[in-house]
């Protein structure tokens, strides 16, 4: 058969190049009918692959400037018994009192406990960054670095309202993991957790950001929690949250659980707030915050109607405290603070944070409303006073019971599953204390002093004050029901 017929004979029907084209679409369609793959999810298995990698380049840039921290502190205690960690607050927050059950009046001894964490390296000098409650009450700080090198590390500085820490070991030319902007980051954005939970070294676990700003949890003072569903287990605290480009944008700090391990929940601090912090622990070993002398609350609905509010944006001044920045400059009870520094203020917790970070004698505008009229007000930043000067304001009889106390509001009291309850919480009782003595435990609720009703810490101590003699009645709400109990404050 010659070319022309040939030719002649394809113009009828298919060519043979289309002929051979058109199998190997069979072909393919039948092998992918056969595997059971599609286009579609050949993509997604390569989309898949790809994050994996990104995985895995974080974990090998990441893991050498991540640290195992192994503390120790001798302590005294009451006889032989389970060993428990010497600084378990955290613990103790969320799953309860570890080791309940009746007291034994055994003679103290000395004894060696130890605890574990994480921390990351910052300088090439060996500044590393952790939590207050890895470190900070402990005599002795190991650490152990990926490559097995180990140091003895010294505490530059704590900050226990931030459970903020900054530790240094004698070393150079260290790996260091680089900074992030927390103030970037979005819900739903995947970050990773290193660190080594239950002791294991150097524990990769991968999730996204849940939420922001998270406060009122009742973890530490000032609170603006990232909220991650990357698994996060006890020894994980101190450790960095990481986000894809390898730096840090968290420092791990606690979980929220009620089996003792991790249940979705992990809350971590904004590496913005841990940088401010940082600076001043190297700094001055200490950190110094502003201060307004204001007590604020958030506006709520009703609270917008009382106030003739169109919504409820702002927060409310409910006391201005006497000799003190904010009552110099003029702000009364009932401002309500719309604008700080020209920015929109919205929450209690926020605003705390952005004031508690401005340096003292700073002087700042606020834009406030009052009788419905904006005003503008300019207020000099003052120094707040330190935990040791507040204590020292404390009635004598209330550090004699041996009991910490804290306002229950609405939140603490759905943080604890204390809704409609009023009152005053018990949230620590000190060992060997007058309350101690009387079998007062933390998570009762005191309710009156000297039959008179106390809705918060501070009519409490007025309460004490007012005690004419050496005895005190309190009526005390508890798992056993009311009751009075009558304590000798001598």
């Amino acid at each position: 058969m010659n070319m022309k017929n040939l030719i002649k004979k394809e113009k009828k029907g298919f060519s043979i190049i289309e002929s051979a084209g058109i199998i190997m679409v069979f072909i393919m369609l039948i092998l992918l009918c056969n595997t059971g793959i599609t286009p579609a999810q050949e993509q997604a298995i390569k989309n898949l692959k790809e994050t994996g990698k990104a995985f895995a380049t974080v974990a090998k840039q990441a893991s050498p400037a991540v640290v195992f921290i192994k503390v120790e502190k001798t302590v005294s205690a009451q006889g032989p018994g389970p060993q428990l960690p010497f600084n378990d607050d955290l613990f103790r927050r969320f799953f309860g009192e570890p080791f309940p059950g009746p007291r034994q009046n055994i003679p103290r001894q000395k004894r060696m406990v130890t605890g574990q964490g994480s921390g990351f390296i910052i300088s090439e000098d060996g500044y590393i960054l952790t939590n207050n409650h890895v470190v900070g009450e402990a005599d002795k700080v190991l650490v152990k670095l990926l490559d097995g090198r180990e140091f003895t590390a010294v505490i530059v500085g704590t900050d226990p309202p931030t459970d903020v820490a900054v530790i240094k070991i004698d070393a150079a030319n260290l790996p260091v993991l680089p900074m992030g902007d927390s103030d970037a980051l979005e819900v739903g954005e995947w970050v990773l957790a290193v660190g080594n939970p239950f002791g294991l070294s150097h524990t990769l676990t991968a999730g996204i950001v849940s939420a922001l700003g998270r406060s009122s949890i009742g973890i530490t003072d000032y609170e603006d929690f990232i909220q991650t569903d990357a698994a996060i287990n006890p020894g994980n605290s101190g450790g960095p949250m990481i986000n894809l480009e390898g730096r840090v944008v968290g420092i791990n700090t606690a979980i929220f659980s009620r089996s003792g391990g991790y249940m979705g929940i992990g809350f971590a601090i904004p590496v913005n707030m841990a940088k401010g912090i940082y600076e001043q622990l190297v700094e001055h070993g200490s950190v110094i915050r502003g201060f307004l002398g204001i007590t604020i609350q958030d506006i709520t609905p009703d609270l917008a109607k009382s106030f003739d509010l169109k919504d409820n944006k702002g927060i409310i001044i409910s006391e201005v405290m006497p000799d003190t920045p904010a009552e110099e400059a003029g702000l009364k009870q009932g401002d309500v603070i719309m604008e700080l520094s020209g920015e929109p203020v919205e929450q209690v917790a926020s605003f705390r944070n952005e004031v508690a970070l401005i340096t003292p004698d700073t002087r700042i505008k606020m834009k406030i409303l009052r009788d419905g009229r904006k005003k503008t007000v300019t207020v000099q930043v003052g120094k707040k006073p330190s935990r040791e000067t507040a204590s020292t304001a404390q009635p004598e009889g209330m550090e004699k019971l041996g009991l910490t106390l804290k306002t229950l509001t609405r939140d603490t009291a759905g943080q604890y599953g204390l809704q409609g309850e009023k009152g005053v919480l018990i949230t620590s009782v000190a060992p060997g204390s007058i309350a101690d003595s009387a079998g007062i435990k933390a998570g009762s609720i005191i309710q009156e002093v000297n039959r008179k009703p106390v809705n918060s810490v501070g009519e409490f101590e007025k309460a004490l004050d007012k005690s004419a003699n050496k005895h005190v009645l309190l009526l005390i709400k508890d798992d056993r029901g009311t009751r009075f109990i009558a304590l000798k404050t001598e």
